[in-house]
């Protein structure tokens, strides 16, 4: 009897050190300094506005070649835009960081959390978590991965944050002082 609790003891500890041997995930830090993140709002007008927002951390998580997971969290109150100057460019940064839009002061962080990954050869559509203004909501990209740089261009809603300021999906009559729900978020991050 006590050898067959031995047996069955050995046994289970070579597969448990034999599947963690084959396991290959690898927990990638991204290099904050050198990954970019560039944002644009438009307005039903067709003008628009673009800037900067800063990478506070992340990473990312591979098998082998394959995207697997990972995570990266934003600095909110180093949000630029970079199309005016002055007075201008101070007024509205000031007000995207207000509560009209991100409201900064009370969420100074926004994050992004993969969920699940499909695809392989560098080509990964992704889908995850993103929480901005305390709200969470599902967000799909697509990752394009080479040479150490995961990058992704795609849209997000506003309006699923909590981000009403201008929408003509909640207020009537502003006709061409509208902005658009959605606004374009360009990503490279370089591991």
């Amino acid at each position: 009897m006590k050898t067959k609790n031995i047996l069955s003891i050995a046994a289970v500890a070579v597969i448990v050190f034999s599947t963690m041997a084959f396991t290959t995930i690898k927990n990638k830090k991204v290099k904050v300094s050198e990954s970019a993140i560039t944002w644009k709002a438009y307005k039903i007008t067709g003008s628009s506005h673009e800037g900067t927002i800063g990478l506070k951390e992340g990473n990312l998580e591979f098998d082998g070649k394959n995207l697997t997971g990972g995570s990266f969290v934003v600095d909110m109150s180093s949000m630029a835009c970079t199309d005016l100057s002055g007075d201008s460019k101070s007024s509205l940064e000031g007000h995207l960081k207000s509560d009209d839009f991100f409201n900064v002061k009370e969420f100074p962080t926004a994050k992004y959390v993969i969920k699940n990954v499909r695809g392989k050869d560098g080509t990964f559509k992704v889908n995850g978590d993103m929480t901005i203004k305390g709200k969470t909501s599902t967000v799909s990209l697509t990752f394009i991965i080479k040479d150490n740089t995961a990058k992704a261009s795609f849209k997000v809603d506003r309006t699923k944050f909590g981000i009403t300021y201008g929408s003509a999906s909640f207020i009537d009559g502003l006709k061409d002082r509208a902005i658009n729900d959605e606004f374009d978020l360009t990503v490279s991050l370089k591991f």
